[in-house]
């Protein structure tokens, strides 16, 4: 074993940090359940603890309240999304494949990540800040966006190349956007089309509408 190594393992700080992060990534995962199984609502710390297998108590140790640990979940949950799409765009070296994979990437995950995705949806629609503003009605201009921003970069490169006609970005980014997340909120299409067909399409309708 490496000096540098051991000096890790006798870091006692630095194992009490491992040890907290590693327990607030199990209370986190702990409340993607909860809410995946019981909602917003009927979600409690106590109900989360015991999904969990800890007391409360530890819970409310890493985290102040309900309240709380929701915004850090929300922030996890966007998180992990935005890094799942981006490195997978990343990959690709021209706007036409940036898009197809953008669309590709965005609904693949809601199909790999049923419960996180359940559990955001959760916590916009009822979450509040301490001004009891719901989180769904916030529109902070000056907040950034990364899948959004990426989104809009990818048709702005399409444009300056030549791989896609002139529109305006703002309106085609929503609608792209719209089509995404609709078939994350929307039941009535998931009953009727798979995941991939519908991917698919979009991809095929988006594709026509910036040629």
């Amino acid at each position: 074993m490496s000096k540098a190594v051991g000096n890790i393992e006798n870091d006692g700080k630095g194992k009490q940090s491992f040890i907290a992060e590693a327990r607030r990534e199990q209370i986190i995962e702990a409340a993607i359940q909860t809410l995946d199984e019981l909602g917003y609502v009927k979600t409690s710390l106590s109900q989360i603890a015991k999904r969990a297998g800890i007391s409360t108590a530890l819970i409310s140790y890493h985290f102040s309240d309900k309240n709380d640990l929701m915004n850090h979940l929300l922030m996890s949950l966007l998180n992990s999304s935005t890094t799942y799409i981006l490195e997978r765009v990343s990959k690709e070296d021209t706007p036409q494949k940036k898009l197809r994979t953008f669309i590709m990437a965005s609904l693949a995950y809601q199909g790999t990540h049923h419960s996180r995705n359940i559990a955001l949806i959760e916590i916009i629609f009822n979450a509040r800040t301490p001004e009891n503003i719901p989180y769904y009605k916030l529109a902070d201009e000056e907040e950034e966006d990364p899948i959004m921003d990426e989104l809009c970069q990818i048709l702005k490169d399409g444009q300056a190349k030549g791989e896609f006609r002139e529109f305006h970005i703002d309106v085609m980014a929503n609608m792209i956007q719209g089509a995404i997340g609709e078939y994350m909120l929307n039941a009535s299409i998931t009953k009727k089309v798979d995941l991939e067909t519908y991917s698919e399409e979009l991809i095929e309708i988006v594709g026509r509408a910036i040629r």
